[in-house]
């Protein structure tokens, strides 16, 4: 089948979505996640099966916070890659990068660590990056801040973060850590499957999202609303689009027909960051035009890179880092797939159907 729609690949018990309960990480909505818990809750769920107790927490936190620091040869590579490198390539070969210096043990024994170290090294392989080529100067890693999603915002932007963002970057984190057998997800499986290393997992898992038809979305789809100047300039190019029956990005979605559970999570956080000082209103009005439009002539629900897009960019957070922030969210399902798969593997190889010549007799060249 096409692109394997409908074709189920394999089992886990690690995720659910379309299946009528929305969207569930190991049995938990993602409503109830995104908004009561911290991101690396849900990352210590997603990777151990449960939620973590206080103390399993604490520890948990302490070996992220001990993962920012990067050593002297991965920040010499991040130096050298240049400030015109699209930052999923800059994130692709820094985690080769670290993999060469702190390698996976042989029978994964060090697995938990390795992405726990990794937890708390993506963040600070982009920031490390953006401001020795953007600013000039070579940024301290350390921080005071204790979550990932603090730590992101701080260190971007280089000042304390204010407690709505914190919020919406906490839970737009755990709305992209898992979504089950995606592109990005299956492929890290694969790689997994022939029993690779955890790096070398994550490096497929990046490069099969920096796809536009994976990740980007929400770069595409805010891109979109900030080309209008009102609401009515919006719906009159929604309507030219309809007529070339173009594509909107940030509608629809492979699984969700009705809703998107993480939509309405997006939509509210939006709602909040437009009444900073710094956010223009107006776009979060254009952006539920478009929605509600959409919606109502077309029959298609937004999808959370819709509003995602808007979130970010009421956070002043650069286009081409949305991917990168979303690889360190991702990276949470990635190496839960890859510890699942890894537990109880045989390599995947599926069949193909093949479609080319009949056998035929070879031909000598001077006969050709």
């Amino acid at each position: 089948m096409s692109g394997l729609a409908g074709v189920t690949a394999g089992s886990s018990a690690i995720c659910t979505c379309g299946l009528g309960n929305g969207l569930n990480y190991r049995g938990y909505d993602i409503a109830d996640l995104a908004l009561k818990a911290d991101f690396e809750e849900v990352a210590y769920l997603l990777l151990v099966g449960e939620l973590p107790n206080k103390h399993e927490l604490k520890m948990f936190q302490r070996k992220i916070i001990a993962g920012r620091e990067l050593p002297i040869s991965v920040k010499n590579v991040l130096k050298s890659i240049p400030a015109s490198s699209h930052p999923m390539d800059v994130m692709k070969t820094a985690t080769s990068a670290l993999g060469c210096v702190e390698p996976e043990a042989e029978d994964f024994s060090d697995q938990m660590d390795k992405i726990t170290r990794l937890l708390g090294a993506f963040p600070s392989f982009l920031v490390y990056w953006h401001h020795w080529h953007k600013n000039g100067k070579e940024i301290d890693l350390a921080s005071d801040e204790q979550t990932i999603a603090g730590y992101i915002v701080e260190r971007l932007k280089e000042k304390t973060p204010l407690a709505v963002e914190v919020k919406a970057m906490n839970a737009m984190l755990t709305l992209y850590a898992e979504h089950e057998f995606n592109a990005s997800t299956f492929a890290n499986r694969i790689t997994a499957s022939t029993l690779s290393d955890i790096y070398s997992c994550m490096t497929t898992g990046i490069g099969t999202l920096k796809g536009h038809l994976h990740g980007g979305a929400n770069e595409v789809a805010i891109k979109f609303v900030l080309g209008f100047d009102n609401v009515d300039h919006a719906l009159k190019s929604v309507d030219e689009l309809f007529a070339r029956k173009e594509k909107i990005m940030g509608f629809g979605h492979r699984v969700y027909r009705e809703v998107d559970p993480r939509s309405p999570v997006g939509f509210d956080l939006a709602a909040e960051l437009k009444e900073l000082e710094t956010s223009d209103p107006k776009l979060f009005d254009i952006a539920k035009a478009i929605r509600d439009k959409v919606k109502a002539e077309k029959g298609l629900p937004d999808n959370i890179d819709f509003f995602g897009g808007l979130i970010y960019h009421y956070m002043e957070i650069e286009r081409l880092y949305y991917t990168p922030l979303f690889i360190m969210s991702r990276a949470a399902g990635w190496a839960a797939h890859a510890f699942e798969q890894r537990a109880n593997n045989r390599i995947i190889r599926p069949s193909s159907e093949y479609t080319g010549p009949e056998p035929r007799d070879f031909v000598a060249l001077e006969d050709r």
